[in-house]
């Protein structure tokens, strides 16, 4: 008769635990969620024993865990930062077949990487992803307040006072919604390009926040997250952070 697989060996005493779904997440093998849903469907393994529960508890560093047969190990760090453009939607899938900014990044030959924050379909400009999840963690963090730089193209001239009236903010759906600064960048006969800086981040906060004064959104193109821009790269191209950026985006604004 075959040996039967060893029980998965126990984390070495004192050792932090997690679970497994976690663990691969923190190794930058994928997504929490992708975890999960490998590990019930019998894709993982430990010590050879096929795992079906994701919060079975297991150490950041222990060995022995394979997904399809293969080993799983640390992934390097990757951080990086693509200039989306309009029309991609920032998921791993979509259901209804839409492009999404994984098959602008297809022929890359990357790992797996998890965006780091959204932008909605129609909007454009900076969008982070890395495989680093506790480094995600530390830039999405509402409590940090770290604030985002946006370029908005609408369908009116404001005035001071709508300007003033956007710093002010409203109520909309249960939530307060505010910018931090406003600034007029240029004007033109019938529309305005505003800059417009938040540091919360609610769904469609800024969409939102100008259709409850009557404004309509032209573009929306993010340029800055905390001291790092858009700067020159161009849309539908990526490229990878410099150490001392991965830096300043990981300590608290």
């Amino acid at each position: 008769m075959p040996t039967p697989p060893r029980p998965p060996s126990a984390p070495a005493r004192g050792a932090a635990r997690h679970g497994l779904a976690r663990v691969l997440s923190k190794r930058g093998v994928c997504s929490r969620s992708q975890a999960e849903q490998w590990i019930r469907a019998g894709r993982v393994a430990l010590d050879g024993r096929v795992m079906r529960n994701p919060e079975y508890p297991v150490a950041q560093g222990q060995g022995g865990i394979t997904v399809d047969g293969q080993p799983v190990g640390d992934t390097a760090p990757v951080y990086l930062m693509f200039n989306k453009p309009r029309g991609l939607v920032v998921s791993a899938a979509d259901e209804r077949g839409r492009a999404t900014v994984y098959d602008a990044l297809a022929e890359a030959g990357l790992p797996w990487l998890g965006p780091v924050g959204r932008l909605d379909k129609a909007s454009e400009g900076l969008l982070l992803l890395s495989n680093d999840t506790v480094w995600a963690a530390c830039i999405t963090d509402p409590a940090t307040h770290r604030e985002k730089t946006y370029h908005v193209q609408v369908d009116c001239v404001p005035d001071a006072r709508l300007l003033a009236g956007l710093g002010d903010g409203v109520s909309d759906q249960g939530e307060w919604l505010a910018a931090r600064r406003v600034a007029l960048l240029r004007a033109g006969e019938k529309n305005a390009w505003l800059e417009i800086v938040l540091d919360e981040g609610r769904n469609r906060h800024i969409r939102r926040l100008l259709a409850a004064h009557g404004i309509g959104v032209l573009r929306l193109v993010r340029v800055a997250i905390g001291g790092l821009r858009l700067g020159d790269l161009a849309k539908g191209r990526w490229r990878h952070l410099a150490a001392d950026e991965v830096e300043a985006l990981r300590a608290a604004p």
